[in-house]
């Protein structure tokens, strides 16, 4: 059996001592975004956690064509040709469950997740966040009962540990995972609606979960389950749309933070932190929301980076040299809409703004495309070839400008873009504690 402590086990042992530190959760299959995570944690060396959701990677390949064993030798390959420790790398799974598969019976449905989860955990997988909130085909008319989640999550739990029992026999120091339960509360109608605030999880609901579970875990004969479960999902009251961000209230989510209390031995996660000040991520750790989980705004931000070299493009190379990303990333969102069609609403002036401007950047899912990346490609070489004046820089990109005129930050076209990207990052490091508590990462590292 493995002495390795889970670096999130550690992360629990210091909250409970009191230290008010956290952990920024990176959800992102895209290459550029993850190799600058991991750029990042080698330079800090504090630990990062990057996570992979069920529709992203799954064992039919999910829509980046990667099975977990495949998404977890991608990072940590990744992770050695740039020299991030191994150790500061944890590996996650979100929204797994029979999210990808709810048009099914529930037999077929769960047959599914089962082997989805059973291959995250076997890869090698430390964090698995079990979602069984969704209904599947033939669920009754209403809402899912609590017990009929927890019955599901905890049959997949029993499922994940038996995988981690097969990686021992091969890898016999596999740290064991840890879980996390619950899920979001969705918005009726979606954040793009004009609203002031958003329904905060109220403190029943999170008991229930908690208790139903523990009482699911006990009967299926696996009461000591819950010591492996860390957090459960909440809406603490933070959300996006297309032009809207709903900000983190500390007063407005305070019933729900002091019932948290009661359970030292789970934290919450909160999903969709996207865009929220580095002062409402802070005050989200504090009260005890301190698995931050961030997805979009990263590819967002690499998206308006490379928007606005492309602008800049447009002034420096000839016309017939161009690599016409935006055009290009445009035509292959049109001529395959299954990934913003139901998401984006309005006029054909509405939907064209969407497609490139929306906080929700349904444009990540196209990054990946052949098409996109060759004009991403060409467009690292173009900008190379035809040096960016320093007036232009502050014109388009006046943060990297300023790292540029000191000496901080290479003018390469991929170095600027990377630099946007951290831009987030830093928000979530000073939210988890990174820049005034340097004991966490020693605990990690010991282990």
């Amino acid at each position: 059996m493995s002495t390795r402590k889970n670096p999130m086990q550690v992360m629990m042992d210091r909250r409970r001592s009191g230290e008010k530190i956290g952990i920024p959760s990176y959800c992102t299959a895209n290459e550029l975004v993850i190799e600058e995570i991991l750029l990042r944690a080698k330079e800090t060396g504090f630990p990062t956690l990057i996570e992979a959701t069920a529709n992203q990677v799954n064992q039919f390949g999910g829509y980046t064509g990667m099975k977990p064993a495949d998404y977890y030798k991608f990072v940590l390959d990744m992770a050695k040709r740039i020299g991030c420790p191994e150790e500061l790398v944890i590996l996650a799974g979100d929204h797994l469950g029979p999210l990808t598969w709810q048009d099914l019976p529930e037999k077929e449905a769960m047959k599914n997740a089962e082997e989805l989860v059973y291959q995250y955990t076997r890869a090698g997988f430390t964090k698995i966040h079990l979602d069984t909130s969704m209904k599947v085909a033939d669920d009754p008319e209403g809402v899912l009962s609590t017990e009929t989640i927890a019955r599901r999550g905890v049959k997949l739990y029993q499922v994940c540990m038996r995988a981690y029992e097969d990686l021992l026999k091969e890898n016999p120091e596999a740290v064991r995972p840890v879980f996390i339960i619950g899920s979001e509360v969705p918005i009726p109608g979606g954040a793009q609606e004009a609203e002031d605030t958003l329904s905060v999880t109220s403190p029943e609901a999170f008991e229930d979960t908690v208790n139903t579970y523990r009482r699911m875990f006990k009967e299926a004969d696996a009461g000591d389950g819950w010591k492996d479960v860390i957090a459960v999902v909440v809406q603490p009251g933070v959300e996006f749309g297309d032009d809207q961000v709903f900000l983190y209230d500390s007063k407005a989510a305070e019933a729900l933070t002091e019932q948290l209390k009661k359970y030292p031995e789970v934290v919450f996660e909160g999903h969709s932190t996207d865009y929220q000040s580095a002062e409402s991520l802070r005050d989200m750790v504090t009260d005890g929301i301190c698995i931050l989980k961030v997805g979009p705004s990263l590819t967002y931000a690499m998206r308006e980076a490379v928007f606005a070299l492309s602008m800049m493009e447009k002034e420096l190379v000839p016309a017939e040299e161009q690599a016409y990303l935006i055009e290009t990333l445009e035509h292959v969102m049109t001529d395959e809409p299954g990934n913003w069609q139901k998401h984006y609403h309005g006029s054909l002036k509405e939907l064209a703004l969407a497609r490139k401007y929306s906080f929700s950047d349904r444009a990540r899912y196209y990054m990946g495309d052949k098409k996109v990346i060759a004009a991403i490609d060409k467009l690292f070489g173009n900008l190379r070839r035809y040096t960016i004046p320093m007036n232009m820089l502050h014109q388009y990109m006046p943060l990297q400008f300023d790292k540029v005129r000191t000496g901080s930050l290479s003018m390469d076209p991929k170095a600027l873009v990377q630099d946007a990207i951290l831009q987030f990052l830093y928000d979530y490091e000073y939210a988890a504690g990174y820049d005034t508590d340097a004991q966490i990462i020693r605990g990690v590292a010991e282990l």
